[in-house]
């Protein structure tokens, strides 16, 4: 028999009868929609993970922390190896070590300190960020309004999309003051000062009765504010580090290091230094290479790395609770095939005598067992895409279970790789357990298939 003549009697015997070969596809179907379906949770609670910590920060970002900063980063037993071991210090050596790294994209410095900013009747705290206009770009960060810091910008400053939430009205009644949303203020446009003391902008009298001295600001201007999404710098403002280090070191004139009097800002070397890499899977093991030439280093991947632990385990489990559906359907195969034995046990002795090889009555069957499994396979992954569909349009009521739940977040994701397996899968599958009926069928006695009525 040639190959058009299988496909002719496969479509012929599975037509044969409808009810059987239907509920046998039907179960095929169950299972092949279960374990998509359940797998592809899984892969969307992965993403939802990857999306939610984005808004962290950049993934492809390292953070390597001064000495003072990174101690509070880390876990204990980095702690004790750091302390046995003098962690160094972030200067200009360690922003040309790191950029000797391969894999390395760029390297940015800064130095960040707090301040609080006025604008007319409202005032706010600030983190400001100190950095080289002409690295800010490389950052990954996009301005909803203005432009980022460019080179020359000394006083011009950019905001972070949450500062204009923080500020408030000190001579408001305490709880009025956050009260009624953000403050109708335009950062771009009217008048700001910035001061690195914590007094600014409130009313305070000394013990004597005489009011206090009035801290040391300076004019800024806003020159752009960064696009929502990046929670990282939700209250920051960024301003070349060169101006800040002289704010710096006019707040220090006259205080005490020594004993942090009057909140003394150390501004040995580098607050922080932002290591950028260009590939994301190379994150993990530049950062080990920062650790071990005896710095603090961390990075979102971290997180990133322990979540997705997480979700690759109950995707296993959600795997093999719809693999047992598929299971079943499998045994539905063999017994249909079996059964369909015992009801051409004649045709089949025909065939034999007639001149078929075993090879040929070998293919019809494993060729049935297969359809069979493949057209379960392909009515399933329609069926899994109409409900991870529905998912996705009319929200999950499990969603805080299987994973978190942003904007743009998709319950269940079913990407192309898949789908193809699903259906290789159930083909697989339907082969399998086809593979015993075709050796029965093969091992029949010609004659005495022939006389069975």
């Amino acid at each position: 028999m040639n190959s058009i003549d299988i496909v002719r009697m496969t479509l012929k015997n599975l037509l044969r009868r409808k009810t059987r070969t239907l509920l046998t596809v039907m179960g095929v179907v169950i299972g092949t929609a279960s374990i998509v379906i359940m797998i592809s949770i899984g892969i969307g609670m992965n993403e939802g993970f990857k999306q939610e910590i984005s808004r962290m920060g950049s993934l492809n970002a390292i953070n390597v922390r001064s000495p003072e900063q990174g101690r509070f980063y880390v876990s204990e037993e980095e702690s004790r190896q750091g302390n046995a071991r003098k962690m160094r210090e972030l200067d200009e050596r360690a922003v040309a070590d790191f950029s000797r790294l391969s894999g390395v994209e760029s390297v940015i410095p800064f130095i960040e300190t707090h301040g609080k900013i006025k604008l007319g009747k409202y005032i706010g705290y600030v983190q400001l960020q100190g950095i080289d206009p002409e690295y800010m770009g490389k950052l990954g960060l996009e301005a909803s309004q203005g432009r980022l810091l460019q080179s020359g910008d000394k006083t011009n400053v950019v905001f972070g999309f949450g500062v204009k939430d923080n500020l408030y009205n000190p001579k408001a009644s305490h709880s009025y003051r956050w009260s009624g949303g953000s403050p109708k203020v335009d950062l771009l446009e009217e008048r700001i000062t910035l001061s690195l003391d914590m007094s600014y902008g409130d009313d305070f009298m000394q013990g004597d009765g005489t009011a206090q001295k009035k801290p040391q600001s300076y004019k800024i201007s806003g020159a752009g504010i960064l696009e929502e999404g990046n929670y990282e710098h939700y209250n920051s403002v960024f301003i070349d580090i060169n101006e800040l280090k002289k704010m710096v070191k006019a707040f220090n004139r006259g205080k005490n290091q020594s004993d942090n009097s009057s909140d003394y800002r150390n501004i040995k070397g580098y607050s922080r230094i932002i290591v950028k890499v260009k590939d994301i899977n190379d994150v993990q093991g530049i950062q080990t290479q920062i650790k071990d030439m005896g710095f603090y280093a961390d990075s979102l991947t971290d997180i990133l790395e322990s979540m997705q632990k997480t979700s690759s385990s109950i995707r296993i489990v959600l795997g093999a609770i719809g693999a047992v559906s598929l299971l079943v359907a499998s045994i539905g195969i063999a017994n249909t095939m079996v059964m369909s034995i015992y009801e051409r046990t004649r045709e089949i002795g025909i065939m034999k005598v007639i001149g078929s090889s075993l090879g040929d009555i070998k293919k019809l069957f494993l060729f049935e067992a297969a359809a069979i499994g493949l057209l379960g396979g392909i009515i399933g992954l329609l069926l899994s895409y109409g409900v991870s569909y529905g998912l996705n349009s009319a929200g999950f009521a499990l969603m805080g279970f299987f994973g978190p739940g942003g904007e743009g977040t998709k319950t269940s994701i079913i990407p192309l790789w898949l789908a193809g397996s699903a259906m290789l899968f159930t083909t697989i599958i339907g082969l399998v357990s086809g593979f015993y009926p075709a050796r029965r069928a093969m091992n029949l006695s010609a004659l005495e298939a022939i006389r069975k009525e």
